[in-house]
């Protein structure tokens, strides 16, 4: 998976070939969340 941002300690990877709708994660730390790329809403 690649990462396509690193900053405050934060990661940003995108899964292309993972499940819909199309999303990437932010990692930080312990935490991680899952957001939409169309609408920018958080789904985990």
């Amino acid at each position: 998976m690649p990462t396509i941002s690193q900053f405050f300690g934060i990661v940003v990877q995108m899964f292309w070939r993972e499940h819909a709708p199309p999303h990437f994660h932010a990692m930080y730390g312990e935490y991680e969340a899952l957001i939409d790329i169309r609408t920018l809403e958080v789904i985990k």
